[in-house]
């Protein structure tokens, strides 16, 4: 059998998201351990991290499955990072979600709570 294709008129669809990505040294809008700064953000980080970390990588148009890829969080963060102009590196970002990741994904859901 022989398939031939013929597109006639017509172009691909594609689509573009866009980013606003703010250069800068801003710095977060609360330390990774003020946790209690948001109750509702603290309690949903302690008792239900996995939900918080989820709707953290929805806002960024991710999957809500991203949080339990490896070191999917290290890059969310920096993701988060780079958009607001917060400064900052890598090793920083690496340094927090290895260490105190539950502060780190309430700092992040603070910040975007913050910022929208």
């Amino acid at each position: 059998m022989d398939y031939q294709t013929q597109v006639i008129g017509s172009q691909p669809q594609v689509t573009v998201t866009s980013y606003t990505v703010t250069t800068g040294t801003a710095d977060w809008s609360s330390n990774v351990c003020d946790c209690c700064d948001d109750c509702g953000i603290c309690l949903c980080g302690t008792f239900l991290p996995c939900i918080l970390a989820c709707k953290v990588a929805q806002d960024q148009d991710e999957s809500c499955c991203l949080p339990f890829l490896p070191g999917a969080l290290i890059a969310l963060r920096t993701r988060i990072r780079d958009m607001y102009g917060i400064g900052g590196s890598v090793c920083d970002d690496w340094v927090v979600m290895s260490c105190c990741s539950l502060c780190g994904i309430c700092q992040m859901a603070r910040e975007q709570k913050m910022r929208r």
